[in-house]
């Protein structure tokens, strides 16, 4: 096979290809998220340390998390559910000003409720992961801008830029905060010098953001490979039994819920996937970021420096991961990559508490970041497609106001746990808990068909055809 032709082939297997042709909005949404990953990540390092400095307890530090993200649950339903008719641009820039205000209060008070109160009004990540309005909008705004047979390739770097920057963020953050306190700063005044920068960053991404194009409303015309998409990408979604719920017109035969007008069939699916996201984001929040790095600091009394590496490290090999995540979807489907990838990473992650060596603890938490957000890409694909087109960023952000609501309550529980030196029973419980997720999972959904997706045969040559639709749009025959 001569190299221009395998590089081709492995370009496009990356999704390299689909990227390149991608239009100026989705390089600054890939670019918005970057940043705003790497504020996340360098803020989740040292929270539940900058609470502790201040003096609270592990109670006070879990109840803090929860009561954020039952905050963004309001907040984030608020926004997304405006944001189609008030322009997702807008909502985006708000939200990155909030950003902004959260980092100057957190850089310049210490009183427990104003802080609380900064953090829920605000955008403060506990876990490190997604909080806020972002990533509904941005996933239906990608979906909206890109063909549903390369709609994999453009999620999958889109969660590849997110966890880049929480590598960075949580790296740079571990160095600088370190080599701070080497120069006689004290431990609080390091841990303040990084929402100094979150808040620089938080104007940085709403800069970004005003540079979006009106090709990213919904009203508007998207770009020539969206146009060029299949009638079934505009006007339809496959649901369960293969048939296709045809667009409706406001007012006939549909649902209003939370200010949308969902079909039938996407009411059904949403339920159903949304009890299944409470299982798994419960399971996420019982053992975000920060508390990891808590539960390594107290147990192997690891330096800021250390952590950021080792959690950078984690974050790195997560986005190899992710880069390979499309190409194995392209084979296995969806759903199949979705669960076979978790699954692992669940079981890693129960057995995470049990080494007495920080060496084999840093080789599971390395394992099981580099299958645990596999899903991602596929998760978003899928959502976006068995729903239509104009109930997306709806239905997106219904989907992370349930997932941020079930988060809400691990925090608390963890931080109850960790009180009572039952610190390691938390990582159990979420493993067991997303596992059962990957199992419900596979067993409601293995079987869908859905938009971009062709069912699988075999070629004359034994290979497996590809379950996705070919560039041009049309499924094989």
């Amino acid at each position: 096979m001569p190299r221009s032709t395998l590089a081709l082939k492995v370009a496009n297997e990356l999704g390299l290809v689909t990227l390149a042709a991608c239009s100026k909005d989705v390089y600054l949404l890939l670019l918005t998220r970057f940043i705003r990953m790497f504020a996340y990540g360098g803020s989740t390092l040292i929270l539940a340390l900058y609470f502790t400095a201040l003096g609270h307890s592990d109670k006070k530090i879990g109840l803090f998390m929860t009561l954020t993200l039952v905050g963004d649950v309001a907040i984030s339903l608020a926004l997304t559910a405006v944001a189609d008719s008030l322009g997702r641009r807008r909502i985006l820039i708000l939200g990155a000003l909030l950003m902004t205000f959260s980092g100057i209060v957190f850089a310049t008070v210490s009183n427990y409720w104003i802080l609380l109160v900064a953090a829920v009004v605000g955008v403060i990540s506990p876990s490190g992961n997604e909080i806020g309005p972002f990533r509904a909008i941005e996933e239906s705004t990608i979906a909206h801008l890109s063909e549903a047979s390369r709609r994999s390739d453009v999620f999958a770097w889109y969660v590849v830029f997110g966890t880049l920057g929480t590598a960075s963020g949580a790296l740079t953050c571990g160095w600088t905060t370190q080599a701070l306190q080497t120069g006689g700063w004290s431990e609080l005044s390091s841990f303040r010098a990084v929402f100094w920068v979150y808040a620089v960053v938080g104007l940085l991404k709403a800069g970004a953001s005003m540079y979006l194009s009106s090709a990213c409303e919904l009203n508007r015309p998207a770009t020539a490979p969206q146009e060029s998409s299949t009638e079934l990408d505009e006007h339809e979604a496959f649901l369960a039994d293969g048939n296709t719920a045809a667009a409706q017109p406001p007012g006939k035969a549909s649902i209003s819920w939370f200010g949308a007008r969902l079909s039938p069939k996407s009411r059904a699916t949403l339920l159903r996937l949304s009890a299944l996201f409470f299982v798994d984001s419960l399971a996420s929040g019982m053992v975000p970021n920060s508390l990891v790095a808590f539960f390594m600091t107290r147990k192997f009394g690891v330096p800021e420096g250390k952590l950021g590496t080792i959690l950078a490290a984690a974050a790195f090999v997560s986005s190899i991961g992710n880069v390979l995540a499309s190409s194995v979807a392209k084979r296995i489907g969806l759903v199949r990559t979705m669960v076979f990838t978790h699954l692992p990473s669940a079981i890693f992650l129960a057995l995470f508490p049990l080494p007495t060596s920080l060496v084999v603890a840093t080789t599971l938490l390395v394992l099981r970041a580099s299958l645990a957000s596999m899903d991602q890409a596929p998760r978003s694909a899928f959502l976006s497609a068995v729903v239509l087109p104009g109930e997306r960023t709806e239905v997106m952000g219904i989907v992370n106001t349930v997932k941020t609501m079930s988060q809400s309550s691990g925090p608390l529980i963890t931080g109850t746990l960790a009180g009572s030196d039952h610190f390691w029973v938390a990582f159990v419980v979420a493993g067991a808990l997303k596992a059962s997720y990957d199992v419900g999972m596979l067993s409601m959904f293995v079987n869908h068909r859905i938009e971009g997706e062709s069912s699988r045969s075999e070629s004359g040559d034994g290979e497996t055809d590809s379950d996705f639709a070919q560039p041009d749009g049309r499924d094989r025959a």
